[in-house]
């Protein structure tokens, strides 16, 4: 039996993370994470701390922090893990849940107020407070907006499915 991760988040709500599941550090393709000896070079010089090991290889961590794309990972890797180079953006976007405290009448625009990117928008509603909306084509999933909403209600999804969802 394989021992899975599974974060704060996902015990309190009985959820589990597979290694499917995990992310990995922007600039990682298939081949390179291959050759990660896991060190721990990228999780030791992250200024975030988003970056930690699982099963001896990196992953990443949105309900701890984010990530900001500033390569540090990259420049202390001793391993040609990091061929791709860094990027600007992940495969994935944010999905909101119908969970989100404006969807259920409560004021919230935490996730609004730490993108960086400015993916999300709250649009108004008659008779309540302002839902989100997420600009997947500006989002590039760095997970800021994840780790600061009080209800976690915010989380990754692949970049091709409906990101907001009532």
């Amino acid at each position: 039996m394989t021992q899975q991760a599974l974060s704060r988040r996902s015990f309190l709500s009985g959820g589990r993370c597979s290694a499917v599941d995990r992310i990995r550090p922007p600039g990682i393709g298939g081949v390179g994470l291959a050759a990660c000896t896991g060190c721990g070079q990228c999780a030791e010089h992250c200024p975030t701390g988003v970056i930690g090991l699982v099963d001896g290889l990196p992953a990443l961590d949105f309900a701890a922090a984010e990530c900001t794309f500033c390569g540090a990972c990259a420049q202390n890797c001793p391993e040609p893990v990091f061929a791709d180079g860094a990027a600007g953006r992940f495969e994935h976007v944010v999905a909101i849940a119908s969970s989100c405290l404006p969807f259920r009448g409560v004021d919230c625009q935490a996730c609004r107020d730490a993108c960086p990117a400015e993916a999300i928008r709250f649009r108004p509603v008659r008779g309540g407070p302002f839902v989100p909306e997420l600009m997947a084509e500006a989002c590039t999933g760095c997970g800021a907006c994840i780790s600061v909403c009080p209800v976690g209600a915010v989380a990754t999804a692949p970049r091709n499915v409906e990101a907001t969802y009532a």
